[in-house]
Formats: structure tokens, C-alpha cells, sequence
């Protein structure tokens, strides 16, 4: 963690406000992304399941989850929440600074860093989450899916609606399970961008089902009806990845 990285999120926190669709006084929830150097993703596995893990929950950060994509090799994608969106970067230096993550790091880089690249969005839920302060359990293990959204101007609010009052309850009819819906805190993204993750069984149980929500009669009724102004997404305004829980994960 460097001290550029702290003074970079915390003027993205200091100029963000949140909109309305936001729930309140919920949790500000952190997506990272860590690109493992060759051959050391089982040291970092070892490092958060033996360590890290234990250090966030020490300094206010709550594990959510934790998941390797399977199109990434060498990938950790990991969510956690943060209590209060202003308050981040002084978590992160309090951990950062904290003299037993200082020897973890050090005796885990003993042979070369773990992490080669670390990418980091802060995400706040919308009002219709169902993922909100942190808490949740999902019975059973699962294959989990993160999609982002890019929206055309001004049409994120259409989104939102079509989530709110259609889409979720269309997933659920073909066996997709809600888990969180977010916006990025990046002034720069959050009128544009929605973050979000479901959960399937499987991935052939993730390919049936949305082949089923594609070609039910009621998702394509609501997708014309929202779109009567124009298309919601930019062309090729959707990112996916599968991501397979690792054995420390919390959700499953």
C-alpha cells in the first residue's frame, strides 16, 4: 500500500456524494483486485487465509468475499466493507501501519513480492441490494458471477428501475440468486456504472439460465419497454466474470 494510493482514494471519497438510489447507512464495500506475480497465488492465498483476514477484521474492515475469476490465472478479486466511506484511508494507513501486518508482509516476501498489479473501486449498494451492511449467507457453495454495466448518458436511472422492478425478480424466477448491486464512489463512473454479482450452482447452470431469462417472453417485453428512448447500455457496455470461491471465502 503506498502512500500515493491512500491520497488518491481519499480525495475520490471527499469528492463523491452519494445519490439517491443509494441505501443509507449502509456499507461501503471495496472491490480489489490482485494480480498474483507467476507462481505466488498460493502464497497469497496463504497470506489472507493465515493473516490478512484476521488483520481487516482487526482494523474495522469486514471480509465478504473471496474468489479467483476463472478466465484470470494468477487473479484474486476480493470484496470487503468499510463502515463509513470517509474513514477508509485511515483504515488502510492503521493497517498498513500496524507492526504485525508489517512482519507478515516481510516474511511473505521473502523470495519475491506476491502481488504484482492491485486495482481498487470503492462501491456503494443501491437501495435495492440485498447485500447491504456486510452481513449475508448463501446456503451451499456457488459459482459467482461480477458484472459491470456501462450506461449511455443519463440512462443509469433506467437501469436502476429496470433492476429494482423487474430484472431481479426475473433472475430469481430462473434461478439466479441476488447477492449485491452497486455504484462506484469514482465521480468519474458513478453515474454511469453499475457493479453488480449473482450467484449460480454451477457454471452450466449459470449458461442455462441466462440462455432461459434471454429468451423469456417477459425479460424481452421489459427490455423493449425500457429502451422505447434509446439503448440503456453502450455497445459492448458489459464486463462478466465467473468467480469461483476460494476455501477461505465467507460467501460460498
Amino acid at each position: 500500500m503506498t502512500t500515493r494510493f491512500l491520497m488518491t482514494l481519499s480525495a475520490c471519497i471527499l469528492a463523491w456524494t452519494a445519490p439517491a438510489v443509494l441505501a443509507e447507512d449502509a456499507m461501503t464495500y471495496e472491490l480489489r483486485t490482485y494480480t498474483a506475480a507467476e507462481g505466488k497465488l498460493t502464497g497469497l492465498h496463504a497470506r489472507f487465509r493465515n493473516h490478512t483476514m484476521a488483520l481487516f477484521e482487526k482494523h474495522g474492515i469486514t471480509n465478504v468475499g473471496y474468489w479467483t475469476p476463472t478466465d484470470l490465472p494468477n487473479t484474486l478479486i476480493y470484496l470487503i466493507g468499510h463502515k463509513d466511506a470517509s474513514a477508509v484511508a485511515d483504515t488502510w494507513q492503521r493497517f498498513v501501519d500496524d507492526p504485525a501486518w508489517q512482519t507478515v508482509y516481510a516474511d511473505s516476501i521473502e523470495d519475491g513480492p506476491l502481488v504484482t498489479h492491485i486495482e481498487s473501486q470503492l462501491l456503494a449498494p443501491t437501495d435495492y441490494s440485498p447485500l447491504e451492511s456486510g452481513g449475508g449467507d448463501l446456503p451451499g457453495k456457488h459459482l459467482y458471477e461480477l458484472r459491470t454495466y456501462t450506461t449511455n448518458t443519463g440512462k443509469l436511472d433506467n437501469l436502476h428501475a429496470r433492476f429494482r422492478d423487474h430484472t431481479m425478480t426475473i433472475f430469481d424466477k430462473h434461478g439466479m440468486q441476488n447477492v449485491v448491486y452497486t455504484v462506484p464512489l469514482d465521480e468519474n463512473l458513478a453515474d454511469t456504472t453499475l457493479v453488480y454479482v449473482i450467484a449460480h450452482p454451477s457454471e452450466a447452470a449459470a449458461n442455462t439460465s441466462w440462455g432461459n431469462f434471454i429468451r423469456d417472453p417477459e425479460w424481452q417485453e421489459v427490455a423493449r419497454a425500457s429502451q422505447v428512448d434509446g439503448p440503456i447500455l453502450v455497445e459492448g457496455g458489459i464486463q462478466k466474470h465467473y468467480l469461483q470461491p476460494t476455501d477461505y471465502s465467507p460467501l460460498q
